[in-house]
């Protein structure tokens, strides 16, 4: 966990899973950040298990590429309540997460600019809470586990009249204090 709690990792994670395979160079250009810090960053994302070799998109042999080993990444926070160092890494990775997400949600409002209104008129922010038992409450997030499997799976690639649309939903119990 502690290799995702790093925001730069964290972002070429994402793009590799949503623009699809990539060089380093390619991931360099996207991030602002240097080759060789790129390249140090999808390392330990390889050590992990985040990401994996790309061979067959290799032109020259010179420029390595890589993909996303998996779609997404879950974890459960409460298999880490008695090991707290365990737990500590759990926290760190989810306030990386959290920040990336902030961020990602800030550069959505300002690219409005550019967008067709039909396109933001399409786009959603809001929140909700009720009172819910805890077998209500699972039933929630197993609702909108369904909803998102739905709509990944509805198309991974680009095609005519798509743009990439981005979700982000968090379900957590409110605190009594």
């Amino acid at each position: 966990m502690r290799a995702l709690a790093n925001p730069l990792r964290l972002r070429i994670l994402g793009l590799l899973r949503v623009e699809g395979p990539q060089s380093v160079s390619m991931l360099a250009e996207a991030t602002g950040a240097a080759s060789g810090s790129i390249s140090y960053h999808v390392s330990t994302l390889a050590k992990h298990g985040f990401v994996v070799p790309a061979p067959e998109l290799e032109r020259d042999g010179r420029e390595r590429w890589w993909r996303a080993a998996h779609e997404s990444t879950s974890w459960r926070s409460e298999e880490f309540l008695d090991d707290p160092e365990r737990r500590e890494a759990s926290d760190a990775m989810r306030r990386a997460v959290l920040d990336a997400y902030h961020r990602e949600l800030l550069e959505a409002v300002d690219a409005e600019l550019d967008l067709e209104p039909e396109w933001i008129g399409a786009s959603e922010s809001s929140d909700g809470g009720a009172h819910l038992t805890l077998e209500e409450f699972r039933e929630l997030t197993a609702d909108l586990a369904a909803v998102h499997k739905k709509w990944w799976a509805r198309r991974r690639e680009p095609a005519p009249g798509t743009r990439p649309v981005r979700w982000i939903t968090h379900t957590f119990p409110r605190s009594t204090r």
